[in-house]
Formats: C-alpha cells, structure tokens, sequence
C-alpha cells in the first residue's frame, strides 16, 4: 500500500505446516525439502520512501510486538538492507530510500520473519522506483537471500521445493486459526540441520501433494533434531499440550510452535491459558 511516494508494505510471518527433508546433496551439503507453508497474520512493517544520497535504514520493534529481543545486528546482516544491495547491484544503480522496518515476528523462530522482511523490500522497490522487474526475477533475486524469500513473493499458501526456488500455489479451502507458541529459546539453524543428519542418515525427501494435504496429517522432519539440539523446548511443548490438550507442531527448526484451532475464539482462549499455566508467550493467529 502507498500514499503519494511513501509505501507501506506488511510482512506477514509464516508456519510449515509439512516439512519434509531429504538428504543432504553431495554438490554443496544443503538439504532439498518439500514443504507446505502458510502465511500468517503475525507480520512486521516495512515503511518505504526515496531518499536523498546515502540511504538509511532503521530497525525497531512495533509497540505491540509480542516477544522482542535485542537488536544487536549491525543493519548489513538485516534482509531489508541485504534485499536493497541486491537489487542495485542487479540494476547497476543507486536507488536511494530511507526504510524503517518495525517488527513483531521474533527473530530466529522458524517463523520467516526475516525472509518476509527481505521479500518486501524487493517488491517495495519494484513499485516505488516502478522498475517492472518480473516475479521471476524477483523470485531469483531473492533466492540470493534465503531459501524463504521466493515464498514471500508469492501465494500466501504454498507447496515449496527443492532449495526453496520452487513455489507451486497451494489454496487452502477455508481460513486457518491457530495459536502461537514463542519460546524464550533459541534453535540454531545450521545445529538443527546437522543433528538432523545424525539421527536420520537415511532420510528420503516425501512429496507433499494435494491428496496429502487434504489428509491433515502434520509432519516435520525437523522437530526431533530440534529438540535434541533444545531439550527445553521439548519440555515446553508437552507441558503446552497437556494444558490445551492438543498437539502442538515445531514450524521450520524452531523454536516457534503452533496449534492449530476449530476458529479463533479458541485460539485466543488456548493463548490465554498457555501464557498462564505455562508462562509462555502465546498469541492468536489466522492464515492470510
């Protein structure tokens, strides 16, 4: 959205509602995956206009965002300044703008915030400088940054494969509630994929298709390898089930958690009664 040369873009957050992982490839030791991910309503905000010279960005947290942490990455690791370069450098020229990023989604969650961030900019700056660079282009583009960007780019439901450059629309037939589970831990990534390798050497990347998918049945490859490298959040997760006596889903490689919910006057009573039996940061969420 934009109001004369100011933009304003939302960057929602995403849940793996399937991930499946294959084996990692002998070329270059990344793991191929296919999974089913879903947009949120969880979403930072990008604020975008041209600028003058040099152009500057500015990272906070929104008033309202539920679990905030430090910020203590210099602005050259953040996906928005990374979004920025790349697409200068693809053009060639400057494209001078003062950016200001107010999050809400936690960082290294398993929850895309980052990815959404970065996604944003790219699109921002194809309206703001009208540079009609094409979707796949820009899909390109972002694949530079993170396996999650391409998806941001897209539909907000979505089977993903291989590396992430892969995104095949997946329509959800109603809208999804769920509540948010936001630990106060932290699942490195690179850790979660490497104890992934030992407890499963023999790992077969599944398809994820549309029958399986009207199935329900919720699986990430993931959560085991998360666990081990994070006993807590094991611990966590079934203390959250038992309180809401339901099952409780690791999206992507943690720490984030989700239940899915009948409709959303659950999800908040579940967020509730999480955020006070378990002393958790809980939310309400619905798909986009």
């Amino acid at each position: 959205m934009s109001s004369g040369q100011q933009m304003h873009l939302r960057c929602p957050a995403k849940v793996n509602l399937s991930l499946s992982v294959g084996p990692p490839r002998p070329s270059d030791g990344y793991h191929p995956i296919a999974s089913w991910m879903v947009a949120i309503s969880l979403h930072d905000d990008l604020m975008l206009e041209p600028g003058e010279g040099q152009s500057r960005f500015h990272v906070q947290w929104a008033p309202d965002a539920p679990r905030p942490s430090p910020i203590e990455w210099p602005i050259e690791k953040d996906l928005i300044y990374k979004a920025h370069r790349t697409v200068q450098e693809h053009l060639g020229r400057e494209l001078p703008v003062c950016a200001t990023l107010r999050k809400r989604t936690p960082t290294g969650a398993g929850l895309g915030g980052g990815s959404s961030d970065g996604a944003a900019m790219l699109k921002g700056l194809n309206e703001l400088f009208a540079l009609a660079l094409p979707t796949d282009v820009l899909a390109s583009l972002g694949a530079k940054l993170g396996s999650d960007v391409p998806f941001f780019l897209g539909a907000p439901s979505a089977v993903v494969r291989g590396l992430g450059e892969v995104v095949e629309p997946a329509p959800l037939d109603q809208p999804l509630y769920l509540t948010l589970i936001l630990p106060d831990l932290h699942c490195n990534t690179a850790a979660v994929y490497r104890m992934f390798d030992l407890l499963r050497p023999d790992a077969v990347l599944r398809e994820i298709t549309a029958a399986t998918r009207a199935q329900g049945v919720l699986v990430n490859d993931l959560a085991e390898a998360a666990f081990t490298v994070e006993p807590r959040l094991r611990e966590l997760r079934d203390r959250c089930a038992w309180a809401a006596g339901k099952s409780v889903h690791v999206t992507g490689s943690g720490a984030a958690m989700f239940i899915l919910q009948p409709d959303a006057a659950t999800a908040v009573r579940t967020a509730t009664r999480l955020r006070h039996q378990c002393e958790v940061t809980a939310i309400p969420a619905t798909s986009l």
